[in-house]
């Protein structure tokens, strides 16, 4: 369910990384070659972008397919950008909130996408929620898992976590209360990406020194992509990626709600 990409590397129109390639995530709305849930992901999209100067990133989201938005491919054609998250969705409950439920999901100079689902939401997370100011919750983008499971993170980064920590320790608790979850987390601040491989596909694609992409699927067929091992933290920068096998992270302790 969705599909979603992060790059930084030399500063690029959107569409040459959106929408140009062979099977760009343009076309994993209706075309994905690797998605192993799901068929289609036409329940919205956005994309999220950085401009040189300043660290809060822009925002277009949409709760139509991206096929379906007329101005997108202008937009995409003329913005420019050397780090964006951007994604298509497959919703996990039709109509759940619209254009509020479409990644990417942001704050202060993150950005954060979901694929997956969290196995019997809402009722598997009910008690993580206690694990949230009573504004966190309030304050929720949309009603739906991958906005919840955004507000972990966030209550995380906002405690001083490092980006990969908090999506792992996220992830380990998620699971562990809602068995089944598929939890393929992506998260930018604009300098770094961290993901996880979580019950569906991650790959990455890097050139050191000037460019890092990672995607739940390739855009095109350059032989270099290569696939994360399910259950694994990515952390990359625009010079490097390393892979930690998720086991081999301690699983999140049990703790008294952040205020």
């Amino acid at each position: 369910m969705c599909r979603h990409l992060a790059y930084l590397g030399p500063e690029e129109p959107l569409g040459r990384l959106l929408v140009d390639p062979e099977h760009s995530l343009y076309r994993q709305s209706w075309e994905p070659r690797r998605q192993q849930h799901g068929t289609v992901n036409a329940d919205g999209f956005g994309v999220g972008w950085y401009a040189e100067g300043d660290p809060v990133p822009g925002r277009y989201r949409r709760a139509v397919p991206i096929w379906g938005d007329q101005s997108f491919a202008d937009l995409a054609r003329v913005v420019r950008s050397g780090a964006l998250l951007a994604a298509v969705r497959d919703a996990t409950f039709a109509g759940a909130d619209g254009e509020a439920a479409a990644a990417p999901f942001a704050a202060g100079p993150w950005l954060f996408s979901h694929n997956g689902a969290v196995t019997g939401w809402p009722q598997t997370l009910a008690a993580l929620a206690q694990r949230l100011p009573p504004v966190d919750l309030l304050s929720l983008d949309a009603r739906c898992d991958s906005a919840f499971v955004w507000a972990l993170v966030l209550n995380r980064l906002r405690a001083g976590d490092e980006e990969g920590q908090a999506l792992a320790d996220t992830v380990t608790e998620v699971a562990h209360a809602a068995p089944g979850s598929r939890l393929n987390l992506l998260l930018t601040d604009g300098e770094t990406i961290a993901a996880t491989a979580w019950g569906d596909t991650l790959w990455y694609l890097s050139d050191p020194g000037r460019r890092t992409v990672v995607a739940s699927e390739p855009y095109d067929d350059d032989p270099h992509w290569q696939e994360a091992p399910d259950r694994t933290l990515l952390t990359a920068t625009r010079t490097e990626v390393l892979l930690t096998p998720l086991k081999d992270l301690a699983p999140a302790p049990s703790k008294e709600p952040r205020t």
